[in-house]
């Protein structure tokens, strides 16, 4: 009998788990926001995610549904499960990666390591926990904000006075600003049967807000923070009852602690160099894990494996034009592409390289991303 998932969202993560689905022997279903979608090889609806009636009906079709975002309305995500359907991860857990803070009261109920925080739900709020915290601190929008949108440092109150308004009285995120010495990214997967495994912990570096680069394993990471890292990760997994990959973001500060950033329960950009530097990559895994298949294993197949995100692209032309230059000066850089037009600051792909060296594998990563400038 074949297995049918279906997918929410029609972005990049949808389109890079049809390889894995089509080796899987997996039928894969992807609910597209509109024609042309990074995922539009296996696209077999078109429509909105916020209608209720419009997904049950893609849900007819498939198994299991998992999501390519979190955005799915909580009363989508509840029709589904009230209707029978299997959704992975589902809507308890889910809600987590909706709200920050409901995310942070979690997390703090788990007892995990985070940066100090408060809700805040006016600018009198926010000046009083600047002033517990040296005057600066992170404010974020609870919900909706990606790829460094919602978030903010501030020194003032008044530099989110339009927030306060936006969200009508509801309380925003105010969080400590964390001197860290780099960032991380763990990465788990869950079954609905409680099994899980764990990746090695990833060195992320971001610009503007937007990941950049991967290093993977992250280079000199004790014994004691890679366990500590898995450890943390599967806890969280367990915690919050999530059902297929979960993404924990983490910063290492300058005393050797490590404190819970983000959450992103689906396939993570910082797990992208699992496609050809793991034994089972994150679309993989994340397909096996909703539908409650034994887990692959998450062994590295190089010392070294490095991602470095194409972002922008060559404007005014098709970013398959620079595919040849680039295959030809790096043979050893795998390229993946996400089908989406050039536009500054947009993710349209990204360039793996593994090897033996760290520091090898980072050059030709960038050398071969930057064709693509």
């Amino acid at each position: 009998m074949t297995l049918r998932v279906g997918v929410i969202g029609g972005g990049q993560l949808a389109r890079m788990m049809i390889a894995p689905a089509v080796e899987l022997g997996v039928e894969l279903s992807v609910l597209a926001e509109g024609e042309g979608m990074s995922a539009a090889l296996a696209a077999t609806a078109v429509g909105d995610y916020r209608d209720a009636g419009t997904v049950l009906a893609f849900a007819e079709r498939v198994d299991v549904v998992t999501f390519d975002h979190e955005h799915v309305p909580q009363p989508v995500l509840r029709a589904l499960v009230e209707a029978g359907v299997a959704v992975h991860p589902g809507p308890d857990a889910l809600r987590f990666a909706q709200d920050k803070l409901v995310m942070r009261r979690r997390l703090a109920e788990l007892g995990a390591p985070q940066p100090d925080w408060a809700a805040v739900s006016d600018t009198s709020e926010l000046r009083a926990f600047l002033d517990d915290h040296g005057g600066r601190a992170v404010v974020k929008t609870p919900r909706g904000g990606y790829d460094g949108k919602g978030v903010k440092v501030v020194s003032r109150p008044e530099e989110v006075a339009d927030w306060f308004a936006d969200f009508g009285g509801e309380a925003l995120l105010a969080e400590e600003l964390v001197v860290f010495r780099r960032e991380l990214a763990q990465q788990v997967a869950r079954r609905p049967s409680g099994g899980m495994a764990a990746y090695p912990v990833v060195e992320t570096v971001q610009r503007d807000g937007v990941c950049a680069e991967v290093l993977a394993p992250a280079p000199g990471a004790s014994e004691k923070l890679v366990e500590v890292a898995a450890r943390l990760g599967m806890s969280i997994a367990d915690g919050l009852g999530v059902t297929g990959m979960l993404a924990v973001e983490l910063f290492e500060t300058e005393d050797d602690r490590i404190l819970v950033n983000e959450l992103a329960m689906r396939p993570h950009n910082s797990g992208h160099w699992t496609q050809d530097g793991a034994v089972t990559s994150q679309f993989e895994q994340h397909l096996r894990a909703v539908l409650d298949l034994p887990l692959g294993a998450t062994d590295p197949t190089a010392d070294a494996a490095v991602m470095v995100n194409i972002l922008g692209g060559p404007q005014g032309e098709e970013i398959t034009g620079r595919f040849a230059a680039a295959m030809d000066a790096h043979p050893l850089a795998r390229i993946h592409t996400y089908g989406k037009a050039p536009r500054p600051g947009r993710k349209v792909g990204h360039v793996n390289v593994t090897g033996d060296d760290i520091d090898e594998a980072v050059y030709e990563a960038r050398a071969a991303a930057a064709f693509f400038d």
